[in-house]
């Protein structure tokens, strides 16, 4: 199991994030998208990178904008996993 960060740990990383924020146990980020179809796209982007690192965030879907939630259920709360996933993800916008 991932080990949980502390709240100073956690600021830090989110210090090295463009655009994510916390809230509670999770960090999110909303991203506008061209298009619906160009969102979709983005969505499946994440989903292939989610699989490979094994680690799955929450997505809500809303025509051109995407929300996304990173935290890490089996730890409950927030764990490296969530902040190297958000990584990933702000590399292929």
């Amino acid at each position: 199991m991932a080990t949980l960060l502390s709240d100073a740990e956690i600021e830090e990383r989110l210090g090295d994030l463009t655009g994510w924020t916390r809230q509670g146990n999770e960090i999110r980020k909303t991203f506008q998208l061209p298009s619906f179809p160009s969102a979709i796209a983005f969505v499946v982007n994440v989903a292939f990178l989610a699989e490979a690192a094994g680690h799955h965030p929450d997505i809500d879907i809303r025509w051109r904008k995407v929300t996304l939630s990173l935290t890490t259920h089996d730890a409950g709360g927030l764990t490296q996993k969530d902040f190297d996933l958000a990584a990933q993800i702000d590399e292929i916008m």
